[in-house]
């Protein structure tokens, strides 16, 4: 009996607290401190309680500096070491080959034999190629680009203080390509200037004899990377600057198209920046304590849009990136979970990564950072790729890089992997690791063709740059076979439209920024040169985004562009949150119409995640019946 009393017992204690709350108990006990409001821990790594000289002291203070050493060693040094390595070798090469032809032949024959071995040298060097190549790229998106982005936005920021309010989109398009131009001009002048004081240092033919002085050789190694890439560097961003001042500015979206007569019709439902938090009352790392807790608003967007569907049925529901606050384990149950109750609606969502998925080291500390090839970053890749499988695997198809068509869909290309992916997730193996390392570059762009030769199809991004620090895991970056794949499947389907879908913002909008951090940083670092590349399927494509957790609707290029706003990140408690439904059309002459989208309004609610809650030691029962109100936007004005 006393067995069955202390069972009893203990039942009792381990569901006092769910009942208390799930069942609008009122609590007996008083919390001086409530933890569903969270604490000072909450806000460790938020944007919007802390500055970002506030985040940048902390790190300075949590940094590994041996960490961050051998990463800048691993990413930075030894590129740079190939780079400047690279002339003496080839130089080296040549001359040997050549000495060596002109003895054993001489007439015309030592020019086809220098031409057979350098034939072989580059089929047969083609991985030392790649790596040299990939080296190059990665000091580019590293320094280089993002070098420029900071200058030019740095040039924008300041020339926008002095303007004034209200002034036309014109003047203010006029003023944004100026400062384009101004900054390439000034990159220029001081990356030639570097190049021109290393240049006497630096030597380009090499010999035998170098390779027995490496201490002799790694000086002028260095040097000759120096100046190879302040001359790549201040040519690059002259012609990035011309570019970017001859082309179209960004410019907000002067009014929609009329519903056309016949033609067809598609109604896309955007989210974005959905942020699922491992735990019941869990905060975002960007929003701390000002924002929601918990994934109350994500259900609460499920739930609405589950009514919207039965009442005018949905084509497709996209969620541009960030559909986890760190990628966790945990946070992806949970947005399985929120999910499981809409059948219907799981059918129709297509998501894509975004930089909270894959490129968020630690929740709480933005100090941490992964080693390049750490198996911790794969790791968040492969938990990506298996919830994207999930949700899309059987809707969407992977480019096959040999017949250069679509392919396979996303779950047979994945396929082959499974048990890999399996075993390295509860592994963590580094053999494991390097053997899934093509795995995330392969499958991305994905397609979800067209129904018909002239229908609508929507191309699925993965925009992150390859980052290993908290600090700078919001970079984005397009690279160029996703840039042709794009080309690739828009020939297959020469008549259809296309969604093109990424979660970085391709421009700045064309709106003032109350601080610099707000313009650099988070847009992609080519972002000019994408919507160049993108400007072929102008009038048959919309760009739709998230990642900065506003609405703004506009143009560049004659590209239309849609940036979603998150119905969770932007809201404080007592705010309301809403996302879109757009409307997309086509009619005779195949050019795509972007109609005036509904806006789905979201009303705050406290505690979501509870059917009732206990608050100031009184009870609190939220009304689950509140209305939730659907209605168009009320003109330009609402649009930002």
């Amino acid at each position: 009996m006393a067995l069955d009393l202390d069972q009893t017992a203990s039942r009792a204690a381990t569901d006092f607290v769910p009942r208390a709350f799930d069942e609008g108990l009122i609590l007996s006990m008083k919390l001086i401190i409530d933890p569903r409001g969270g604490d000072i821990e909450d806000d460790a790594s938020s944007t919007k309680q802390r500055s970002l000289f506030s985040l940048a002291g902390s790190l300075l203070v949590e940094i590994s500096l041996p960490k961050l050493v051998l990463a800048w060693i691993l990413l930075i040094g030894v590129p740079g070491i190939l780079l400047g390595m690279a002339p003496l070798l080839v130089s080296l090469w040549i001359g040997t080959v050549s000495w060596k032809a002109s003895i054993v032949l001489t007439g015309i024959w030592p020019l086809v034999l220098l031409f057979a071995l350098a034939g072989l040298a580059w089929f047969g060097g083609r991985p030392l190629m790649r790596l040299i190549e990939s080296s190059f790229w990665s000091l580019n998106a590293l320094g280089v680009q993002p070098g420029y982005i900071i200058c030019r936005e740095g040039f924008r920021h300041f020339a926008e203080r002095f303007l004034p309010h209200g002034v036309s989109l014109a003047r203010r398009g006029s003023v944004r390509a100026a400062s384009a131009a101004v900054s390439g001009l000034a990159i220029a002048a001081a990356m030639f200037w570097v190049a021109m004081l290393a240049w006497p240092a630096s030597r380009w033919v090499g010999n035998l004899a170098d390779l027995a002085l490496p201490h002799l050789l790694i000086p002028v190694v260095l040097t000759n990377a120096v100046v190879i890439v302040a001359a790549y560097f201040g040519g690059a961003a002259l012609i990035w600057g011309v570019a970017d001042a001859t082309m179209a500015q960004p410019r907000d979206l002067e009014s929609f198209d009329t519903p056309p007569q016949g033609g067809r019709s598609w109604r896309v439902a955007h989210l974005s920046d959905i942020h699922a938090v491992g735990e019941r009352y869990g905060f975002r790392i960007e929003s701390g304590r000002s924002g929601p807790r918990g994934n109350g608003r994500l259900r609460q967007a499920l739930a609405r849009l589950d009514e919207i569907h039965a009442k005018q049925p949905l084509d497709a529901i996209l969620i541009t990136g960030d559909l986890t606050d760190a990628g966790r384990s945990a946070e992806w149950a949970e947005f399985f979970d929120a999910l499981a109750p809409h059948p219907q609606l799981a059918a129709l969502v297509i998501g894509l990564p975004g930089n909270h998925d894959v490129n968020v080291v630690d929740r709480a500390n933005p100090a941490r950072l992964d080693l390049p090839g750490s198996p911790k970053k794969r790791l968040r890749q492969v938990r990506t790729v298996s919830a994207l499988a999930a949700i899309q695997g059987d809707k969407v198809r992977v480019l096959d890089r040999v017949s250069g068509k679509l392919g396979d869909t996303l779950a047979q290309t994945l396929g082959p992997h499974l048990n890999e992916m399996a075993a390295f997730a509860d592994t963590g193996s580094l053999l494991l690791s390097r053997r899934l390392a093509d795995l995330w570059a392969t499958i991305f762009p994905m397609v979800r063709p067209p129904g018909t030769d002239d229908g609508l199809g929507v191309i699925v991004l993965n925009s992150n740059a390859e980052t290993h620090f908290s600090f700078t895991n919001a970079l984005g970056l397009v690279s160029y076979a996703q840039a042709k794949a794009i080309d690739i499947a828009a020939k297959q389907y020469p008549r259809a439209c296309w969604i093109v879908a990424l979660h970085h913002h391709l421009v700045e909008y064309p709106m003032p920024a109350k601080a610099l951090s707000e313009r650099i940083g988070t847009a992609l670092i080519n972002g000019s040169w994408f919507v160049r590349h993108l400007q072929r399927l102008a009038g048959h494509a919309v760009v739709m985004h998230g990642h900065r957790h506003i609405d703004w609707i506009g143009a560049c290029g004659g590209l239309l562009i849609v940036s979603a706003p998150s119905p969770v990140m932007q809201a404080t408690d007592g705010c309301d949150t809403y996302f879109y439904v757009h409307t997309l059309a086509v009619v005779s002459d195949g050019k795509l119409r972007l109609l005036e989208p509904d806006r789905i309004d979201l009303p705050w609610q406290q505690f979501p995640d509870d059917f009732a809650a206990v608050e100031n030691g009184r009870e609190f029962v939220k009304d689950a019946t509140r209305p939730i109100s659907m209605g168009h936007l009320p003109g330009e004005s609402s649009i930002e």
